[in-house]
């Protein structure tokens, strides 16, 4: 015979919530509850909520908000190595138990101008691995994708960039070419016609190769799409700068013999949202670095 205990109402309470303990030690590792928030998918609003009722359930302080962030209390530090090995316990039954393939949503974000060649093939190959996870590709701007990443609206982001911040690893470096349209003549023209979207992180060092040669330039074509830019120089209405080794078939590298001046090299660095991590996510990540390894 089993003698079963009546359970109370004070008792109850003292069963953690996962969801709760998952927005902690979210909010712990990226130090808000904003970013935190992109990561899971959840509303600030409820991110706030989850903590305060987690707070209240243990009748003790586990965050210090302050106009900067937030700081995890004595309490807090403690409560967090529990939760991590609760969250990653709760996975590990979760997935033994119901045997079930991967499923998810990844959102990678990559510069418009260096989607091909590398992604289609990198995205195909994720596909056939994990056909029940969702990958979604967003393309924008190095300086919007790291606006995204910074909110957690991105695990994965590509970006080009002239150095490597915390956190990254740099793919590859590549120099920067002149474009222009096939057997155009828009290169020869003074002053020379540019054409750059209006965030674009190679247009300012573009602009000061120009003036430390001492060669007039205009912008002739500005726009906030990548397409747009392609049509206008595709037309030869101007000249456009691109990553060797990203230049589509409709465009090509202008042979100026030195009538324009030398640019830059620029790398392409991925990062990977420490909160984003897991087999999928590490698979894709391990798909583009061959991908630009192999160029």
């Amino acid at each position: 015979m089993f003698a079963w205990r009546s359970i109370r109402n004070s008792d109850m309470a003292r069963n953690l919530d996962m969801t709760a303990l998952r927005s902690f030690a979210a909010v712990a590792e990226v130090g808000g509850v904003t970013k935190a928030a992109g990561f899971l998918n959840l509303t600030q609003s409820a991110v706030s909520m989850q903590l305060k009722r987690l707070e209240e359930a243990l009748g003790i302080p586990l965050l210090e908000r302050s106009g900067r962030g937030v700081s995890l209390t004595a309490a807090g530090e403690q409560l967090l190595g529990y939760a991590r090995r609760m969250i990653a316990l709760n996975d590990e039954i979760y997935a033994r138990l119901t045997d079930r393939a991967v499923t998810g949503e990844i959102t990678l974000g990559v510069p418009g101008d260096i989607v091909y060649p590398a992604i289609p093939q990198v995205l195909r190959r994720f596909n056939a691995a994990y056909p029940q996870v969702k990958a979604d590709l967003v393309s924008a701007n190095t300086i919007h994708l790291r606006e995204m990443f910074a909110r957690g609206e991105c695990d994965l982001i590509l970006t080009t960039e002239g150095a490597l911040d915390a956190g990254g690893e740099t793919l590859i470096r590549l120099p920067l070419r002149w474009v222009g349209a096939p057997d155009g003549n828009a290169w020869r023209q003074r002053p020379l016609r540019l054409a750059f979207e209006h965030s674009c992180i190679f247009r300012k060092s573009v602009q000061k190769a120009l003036d430390d040669a001492g060669i007039p330039w205009e912008m002739a074509v500005e726009a906030d799409a990548h397409r747009a830019i392609e049509a206008s120089v595709c037309a030869d209405l101007a000249v456009h700068t691109l990553l060797e080794g990203m230049i589509p078939p409709h465009l090509e590298a202008i042979s100026h013999g030195g009538a324009l001046p030398a640019l830059m090299e620029k790398q392409i660095n991925l990062y990977v949202a420490d909160l984003a991590r897991s087999p999928a996510v590490d698979a894709l990540a391990g798909l583009i670095r061959h991908a630009f390894a192999t160029l």
